[in-house]
């Protein structure tokens, strides 16, 4: 199985519900693009936050020094991001792949995020409640959908608001993977404790 996880905007909770689902399922991670924090990239972090002896991290295919939207922290580096040197790793393991922002962050002149995603991938969704969230979440969804694109779930963030989350899905018909609660803080045990509550549904969608 592949999952690719996105976001309806940037800094939602994918990385952290990417360390969840790579813990449940032991998969492997792969993020194609890292911008910005090469020395504590998200992979550092998925390698942290996991416990499970069995997940491989594999390699960027882009590293890039900025913090900022691929396409502009390409062109700060000096290059231009070229689709086809993002090869997916390979492996007979299940794999988790960790896109950057939301689908419609540009990576160049022509490609977005979403350009990444491949047939046979099943996508999570990365929902947080703010103000504008139904609308953001409800357009990131309508877009995968319009692609043909595998919307297999979508994972809650952050502080709960039912009402949100009610409408979310009673819209979208798209299945709720389980929630992430706006905890003090995550480590190894905090992540396993998840990964054990989402196993069910990400080992049926």
């Amino acid at each position: 199985m592949k999952l690719f996880i996105t976001g309806i905007s940037t800094d939602v909770g994918k990385t952290i519900a990417s360390s969840i689902i790579v813990e449940a399922l032991q998969a492997d991670y792969w993020k194609p693009i890292q911008a910005g924090d090469l020395d504590n990239s998200d992979s550092h972090k998925i390698k942290r936050y996991i416990s499970n002896d069995k997940t491989v991290i594999h390699e960027n295919s882009y590293k890039l020094n900025t913090p900022a939207s691929p396409h502009l922290a390409a062109e700060l580096d000096g290059i231009t991001i070229d689709l086809k040197k993002i090869r997916e790793p390979k492996t007979k393991n299940h794999l988790v792949i960790e896109g950057a922002g939301g689908i419609f962050v540009p990576l160049n002149d022509k490609d977005c995020v979403i350009d990444l995603i491949q047939k046979e991938y099943k996508v999570i969704v990365v929902s947080r409640h703010y103000l504008g969230s139904i609308n953001h979440t409800l357009l990131t969804i309508e877009a995968l959908k319009n692609r043909k694109i595998n919307v297999a779930g979508i994972v809650f963030s952050g502080h709960e608001n039912k009402a949100t989350e009610a409408i979310i899905l009673r819209k979208t018909g798209i299945k709720c993977i389980g929630r992430i609660d706006q905890e003090p803080y995550f480590d190894k045990n905090v992540i396993k404790v998840y990964a054990d509550l989402f196993r069910d549904n990400l080992l049926n969608v």
